[in-house]
Formats: structure tokens, C-alpha cells, sequence
């Protein structure tokens, strides 16, 4: 017998199913991710077509049967209808979402991961911080939230854990600056950079977009984390690229 539950969560990517279908997967506190079926939910007039849109957060009750979800309900807390209107800042939050999307697990406490997309999508309303440097603390954090990302707070040669001025990917991780002479892959950033990536691994989410960068800071920052996600993410999130065709 199919059983109903209640989850809050987040809808991260959404798909016509046929003409008046929709699939929806929604990435939850309780359970994981979840792939759903919305019911009519294209039909006009259907009182699931706003509540199924991609970004919307809330709590949905659904139907689980041994072989699939279907969404029969929805208490919508936040549409984030101003990123919607924003085109630089869809085409980032589209990105957050897979990102998210593809680090989840069905039945796997994903709690974090979903405080970190929320807290990113408020950040992206924010006029006072780059949408740049949100992507770039939002990737990193996601790194450290997966249990993969690089050691920031010691050098990867000697071990001491003070001149560190360079970041090796190779070395996954920092370099003093003595160990650094005759390494062909450091990125040599200065010690606000280093301050930076330190204050991003280790930040509670409430807190961690409460700053902002200068230039020199956020293109050192663009380059670290760039080099981190080629590393230890596994796949090329197709948002990415159409981001960074359009935004660059």
C-alpha cells in the first residue's frame, strides 16, 4: 500500500513528462533526493503549477509506492521569483542546483547541502556581494561538505603551517615558500586569498557569506577553485557551461 510523507526541501531540476505531466526532483532534509511526479501539474489551473517549478522551497507531501514519488501537495515558503527575473543570477543558481543535484543521494541526510543552497540563493540576492564570489564559496564549500578538497592550513612538503604562499593542485594543497621553488603548478596568492579559502572550509554556513574580496583576491580565488572543481568533481555540470558561454 502506497504510504504519505512530508519533507521540506528544495526543487532542483524539473522535466516535461508529456502533456500535462511533470517530473521533479527534490532535494530534502529528510530523504534525501527525490524524484517525483507531478500530476497535471501543466495543465492550467493545476494548484501544483507554481509549486513545482525549479528553486521554489517548501514543505511537499507525497505519495511513496514501491517504485516512485508523486507530489499531491505543496506549502511554498520561498519561490525566489528575484533570482528568476535576474539573468546572470538564474543562469548561477541553475548551476548551484546541479551541482547540488549531483552530490545528493536518495535515503542520505543531505541537510547541509541544503542550507548551503538556500544560504546561496539569498546570497545571490544581495547586491552587496559578487555573484562571482558566491559561485566561488558555494563551490568550495560544497567540496568541503563531500569530504573532498584541498589542505589550506599546512604546507604539503615540510608540514609547517606558516609562509604558505602557493597552491598546488598537484601537492593538494598549499606550499611554503621555500618548498614552492621548482614546482611548475603553483598558483602563488597573497595572504588574503589564503585567509579566505581557510574562512570558507571552516565557517558555519550562517556566516559564510558576510564578506566581500577585492579584485586581487577574487581572481586568485577564481583560479584556486577552478582547479579544485577540475580535480575532484567527476563530470562537466551542463549548466556550467552554458554559464560560462553566456556570462563568461
Amino acid at each position: 500500500m502506497p504510504d504519505q510523507i512530508t519533507a521540506m526541501g528544495m526543487i532542483v531540476s524539473g522535466a516535461p513528462i508529456n502533456e500535462n505531466d511533470k517530473r521533479v526532483v527534490i532535494l530534502t532534509r529528510e530523504f534525501g533526493k527525490i524524484s517525483a511526479f507531478v500530476r497535471g501539474a501543466r495543465r492550467p489551473g493545476n494548484h501544483l503549477m507554481a509549486a513545482c517549478s525549479t528553486f521554489v522551497f517548501g514543505t511537499f507531501s507525497l505519495i511513496r509506492s514501491r517504485n516512485a514519488y508523486t507530489l499531491v501537495n505543496a506549502e511554498i515558503k520561498n519561490y525566489f521569483r528575484e533570482i528568476v527575473e535576474d539573468m546572470d543570477a538564474t543562469y548561477m543558481a541553475y548551476y548551484f542546483a546541479e551541482l547540488a543535484e549531483h552530490y545528493a543521494v536518495e535515503n542520505q541526510d543531505c541537510s547541509v547541502t541544503l542550507n548551503l543552497l538556500y544560504a546561496s540563493f539569498k546570497a545571490l540576492l544581495n547586491p552587496q556581494i559578487s555573484n562571482n564570489l558566491v559561485r566561488y564559496i558555494y563551490e568550495l564549500k560544497t567540496l568541503v561538505i563531500n569530504g573532498e578538497y584541498p589542505d589550506f592550513f599546512r604546507c604539503r612538503s615540510c608540514g609547517k603551517e606558516d609562509d604558505l604562499s602557493g597552491f598546488s593542485v598537484t601537492l593538494d594543497g598549499m606550499v611554503c615558500t621555500a618548498c614552492s621553488a621548482g614546482k611548475p603548478d603553483i598558483i602563488s596568492i597573497c595572504p588574503s586569498t589564503l585567509y579566505t579559502l581557510q574562512y570558507i572550509v571552516c565557517t558555519e554556513i550562517g556566516k559564510l557569506y558576510s564578506f566581500t574580496v577585492t579584485d586581487e583576491v577574487l581572481n586568485e580565488l577564481r583560479m584556486v577553485v577552478a582547479r579544485c572543481m577540475h580535480t575532484y568533481l567527476d563530470c562537466k555540470m551542463k549548466s556550467l557551461e552554458v554559464l560560462e558561454e553566456i556570462i563568461g
